[in-house]
């Protein structure tokens, strides 16, 4: 595949990815305007948690907003601090949404089997985060953007997590709470799996490349 390929493809795929955080972010700040459901589930567990609800939605949104530009290359090379400011909003955006989530977690639909799953997304998007903005205060900025894309990766969880429920429910009509189970661990170990391997191949990549400039040199 030739370069404008993979480049045209790198800009479609950043697009969508884009309009996914924004919307799911748009769904989660909607939500805490809605009107109170007594029929529906959710919404009746969501009631007897009260404050980790808006917590959780109004903090996973905020970081799924800022996610993209925090990726954005672009930001971190010509405005720094603009990048550190952005950075700060959307690790207090995961400290919030994190908490919120691990209250939620017990009154998970379907229990713990979909409990457990939220409460370790919670718990390792709170120590990815954590770790990311630790390296970048001790100055080690590539072990910070390495940490960062797994914490970034996690956030996302709320994009695959609607979108394995979209698939399950209405393509393969699959019954909703295996549905929910399910994507409750599949939403972040999937998106983890994905930036592990990403990573290991960049690595690869970059650890081969002075070997092929020097034999080209030879």
């Amino acid at each position: 595949m030739g370069t404008w390929a993979l480049r045209t493809l790198r800009a479609a795929a950043g697009l969508i990815f884009v309009l996914l955080c924004l919307a799911v972010a748009a769904y989660a700040f909607a939500y805490l305007y809605g009107d109170f459901r007594p029929r529906n589930p959710f919404d009746r567990r969501f009631a007897l948690a009260g404050l980790a609800v808006p917590a959780h939605l109004f903090g996973a949104g905020l970081a799924l907003a800022l996610a993209p530009l925090q990726l954005w290359q672009g930001l971190r090379n010509r405005l720094p601090r603009a990048h550190r400011l952005v950075g700060w909003l959307y690790a207090s955006g995961v400290l919030i949404g994190g908490l919120g989530g691990l209250a939620l977690a017990p009154n998970a639909h379907a229990g713990w089997a979909s409990g457990a799953g939220f409460l370790l997304l919670a718990l390792v998007w709170l120590a990815t985060t954590g770790l990311g903005i630790g390296h970048a205060v001790a100055g080690r900025i590539g072990e910070h953007r390495r940490w960062m894309l797994r914490s970034v990766a996690l956030t996302a969880a709320a994009i695959t997590l609607r979108l394995t429920l979209a698939v399950g429910q209405g393509v393969l009509h699959l019954p909703f709470a295996t549905v929910y189970v399910f994507a409750a661990w599949s939403c972040w170990t999937v998106n983890l799996l994905a930036v592990e391997l990403w990573l290991r191949r960049a690595g690869t990549a970059a650890r081969q490349r002075p070997a092929v400039s020097v034999a080209a040199a030879g």
